[in-house]
């Protein structure tokens, strides 16, 4: 195994990469979508507590009903690309601990504790749907991730059967269309937000 990845690997899921506002003419399989969750399974997230919840959005009807629910500039971006991840996340994710943190009774830590719950869960599919895009991009595919939506609306569409749990962001999947990327935006050097203490 090599001990790191190749510069055209970075290259493909960082350096190269960017975020599509359009899409090319060419579909997603189930199998993609099951590839890229299985890899971003794996990535760590606190006390192994996986509180994502994605709806893939693929059909025309699912993609057209998230797409009423955003803002204009985002329709398009919605209703064009092969699949759309509603990243949520389950406020009462703590119930699912004991099978997945068996190590001790981490349950019992978020037990009782709502806003500390919201607050690891956000966290944590953030984390999630930033895995989702790695996975994606490591996979040959690009992403759009975008939020611009009514997410009270999109809980209330998407997540109807199941009222604890929140729409955090979404982010097309396809092949994405060179012509609809801007110039790449700057990127600032190490010194402008970091130190090492």
């Amino acid at each position: 195994m090599a001990d790191t990845l190749s510069s055209e690997a970075l290259d493909l899921i960082f350096r190269e990469a960017r975020s599509y506002n359009g899409w090319l003419d060419k579909p997603v399989s189930d199998e993609q979508i099951h590839a890229i969750y299985e890899l971003l399974k794996m990535a760590p997230t606190s006390a192994n507590m996986q509180p994502a919840r994605i709806v893939w959005a693929k059909s025309a009807a699912a993609k057209d009903k998230l797409a009423a629910l955003a803002m204009d500039g985002n329709k398009d971006k919605i209703t064009s690309a092969p699949v759309v991840a509603i990243i949520g996340y389950d406020i009462d994710f703590h119930e699912e601990l004991p099978w997945l943190f068996p190590h001790t009774d981490a349950k019992s830590w978020f037990d009782g504790d709502e806003e500390g719950r919201k607050e690891g869960a956000f966290r944590n599919s953030s984390l999630q749907g930033a895995y989702l895009i790695i996975a994606a991009r490591a996979l040959g595919l690009d992403c759009g991730p975008m939020s611009g939506f009514d997410n009270d609306a999109v809980d209330k569409a998407f997540f109807a059967d199941q009222p604890r749990h929140r729409s955090n962001f979404i982010c097309a999947i396809g092949y994405g269309d060179r012509e609809s990327i801007f110039a790449r935006s700057p990127r600032p050097d190490f010194d402008k937000f970091n130190r090492i203490d």
